[in-house]
């Protein structure tokens, strides 16, 4: 078998997969190579080397059987309406399995990584996919352990992404390891895409992740909390502003809106707060106080358990002002 070019990309396509899971990473990855003046790199691959046709309609004019190459230096799966089909594609599994194994990274976008774990990828893993498909994933695949809120997670030398555009995110975040930040905003830049999102950012805003709720009262307490986060929003005083009990009111969150009260306040404060350190220069005092965190080591502390990393490495990352300078 021919030997890649060391430094290869190849993304592995199927009948009906999603076209945007190909030519997202596509896309973000040979623009990145021509920022940097260097060869793109792409190969894309199919079993036995068919052309495929996505689930829209769009052709792929596959270069390589993925049999053909004994070595890549990334691996990339997309997904799709095909992926069922494609998981009883035994040479198909095989070659993901074979060409993983010597990969440096290999990397799932949305239902992709049905394949990946096909292939034994995922066990003892943390990994994301579709939001609609994760508990399906989880489900099949009970070695790994599937988190349904990332854009993107990386486990190791393996990466797996959320549905669709999320990735882009992850293919810029390829581009920043090996091209460095500077090369991936430029090319967030030329391609009009908000310059990458973190892999920890949920897949949705917190409202949108929880559905509306049915009673009137609850439904106007979801609009209010977004409008108030610096004022006290304790479960005491959320129940006396609904006239209900702690209890009462607790017990209809969980029914509702599938989460606690202080869980639910607390998602939204971390996401207003992720929105000001990208945006803004305030310090993080500053910020902590106006999401309502009672001090900088509250919302550290959530920023953790939320994000996986501290609000200063978050903002150091991906902040697009400068913090200000104390006086």
């Amino acid at each position: 078998m021919p030997v890649s070019d060391p430094r290869q990309i190849a993304i592995v396509v199927f009948d009906g997969v999603e076209a945007l899971d190909v030519t997202g990473p596509w896309e973000v990855l040979h623009t990145a190579a021509a920022m940097a003046g260097e060869p793109p790199g792409l190969l894309c691959l199919s079993s036995h080397g068919r052309d495929v046709r996505s689930s829209s309609g769009l052709s792929y004019a596959v270069d390589r059987s993925i049999d053909d190459l004994d070595h890549v230096d990334t691996l990339i799966v997309a997904g799709g309406l095909g992926v069922r089909e494609a998981l009883r594609d035994d040479a198909l599994i095989a070659g993901i399995r074979r060409l993983a194994a010597e990969a440096r990274r290999t990397a799932g976008v949305c239902t992709g990584a049905f394949l990946l774990a096909e292939a034994g990828l995922l066990d003892g893993r943390r990994a994301t996919t579709h939001w609609a498909r994760c508990e399906g994933l989880a489900r099949r695949y009970p070695a790994v352990a599937v988190e349904p809120d990332p854009i993107f997670i990386r486990d190791g030398s393996v990466l797996t992404s959320a549905g669709v555009t999320a990735g882009m995110d992850l293919a810029l975040a390829l581009v920043e390891e090996d091209l460095g930040r500077e090369v991936a905003l430029q090319t967030a830049r030329m391609l009009v895409l908000y310059a990458r999102r973190p892999g920890g950012q949920s897949q949705f805003s917190v409202q949108l992740a929880h559905q509306t709720a049915e009673r009137e009262p609850l439904r106007e307490l979801q609009a209010w909390i977004p409008e108030h986060l610096d004022s006290d929003l304790s479960v005491g005083a959320l129940a006396a502003r609904l006239h209900l009990s702690e209890r009462q009111l607790s017990r209809i969150f969980r029914r509702e809106l599938e989460a606690t009260p202080a869980d639910y306040v607390e998602r939204l404060r971390v996401e207003r707060a992720r929105s000001m350190l990208e945006t803004d220069g305030s310090s993080l005092e500053r910020v902590a106080t106006r999401c309502g965190f009672a001090g900088a080591e509250v919302m550290r502390r959530a920023f953790h358990r939320r994000v996986g990393a501290s609000p200063r490495d978050y903002r150091e990352r991906f902040s697009s002002v400068p913090p200000a300078q104390p006086a």
